[in-house]
């Protein structure tokens, strides 16, 4: 029985994942909500999911001393992120002053700002908050039978900007065009959220379940 583990650290929308992830698993796997380091590491796959603030979510590893387990199945082993679970991936957010962040990948989480506009020059509301086109920018198996240009489910007012333009795998545009998926190797994060976006989601959590973090 292959296990996939989510990972509960008191910051996500953990049971509509879960279920979300529940329903596309064969009969062989089975997925499991856990704050134990030990039931992460024996995981087959590991899902990173996380809403909030990034200094909460950052101070909520660390009291549950999740960071190196974390990172740990980051390294060796199919994993998602999910919203914050992506921003934390890298080294800072402007997020509440500055915060430090787990430092996987380079880049900074930016605030989309006050004055957001559109190609029209229409003022836009922050957060960034309902469906918006993910424009692949390459190939991944994630990404199977997923139309591109596909419509995803956003909540945020911090957008990724990555210093290694070879980590972006998806994108999309709110005022301006940021970094919304990013992968490598055995590792796919992506700042929408699959388990709220119908079909295409659900698809990307199939892909997922399926995938043994091979390109």
């Amino acid at each position: 029985m292959q296990t996939i583990a989510v990972i509960d650290y008191g910051m996500g929308n953990l049971r509509s994942v879960t279920k979300a992830l529940e329903h596309v698993v064969d009969k062989n796997q089975k997925v499991i909500l856990t704050s134990s380091q030990k039931e992460v590491a024996a995981a087959d796959k590991v899902v990173f999911p996380g809403q909030g603030a990034a200094r909460d979510c950052m101070l909520a590893i660390d009291e549950y001393e999740l960071r190196e387990t974390i990172l740990d199945a980051a390294r060796n082993k199919p994993f998602l992120g999910i919203c914050m679970g992506m921003q934390v991936l890298v080294h800072s957010s402007e997020e509440n002053g500055g915060t430090a962040c787990l430092g996987l990948y380079p880049g900074q989480v930016k605030y989309f700002g006050g004055q957001l506009k559109d190609a029209k020059g229409e003022r836009l509301k922050v957060p960034h908050m309902g469906w918006n086109q993910v424009t692949q920018t390459r190939p991944h198996p994630l990404w199977s039978k997923i139309d591109n240009n596909s419509r995803f489910y956003f909540v945020h007012s911090y957008y990724l900007e990555t210093e290694s333009p070879d980590l972006e795998v998806g994108h999309c545009v709110y005022g301006k065009s940021f970094t919304c998926a990013l992968a490598q190797d055995n590792v796919f994060a992506m700042q929408c959220h699959p388990e709220k976006s119908a079909d295409a989601g659900l698809q990307l959590l199939t892909n997922f379940v399926q995938w043994d973090g091979s390109l």
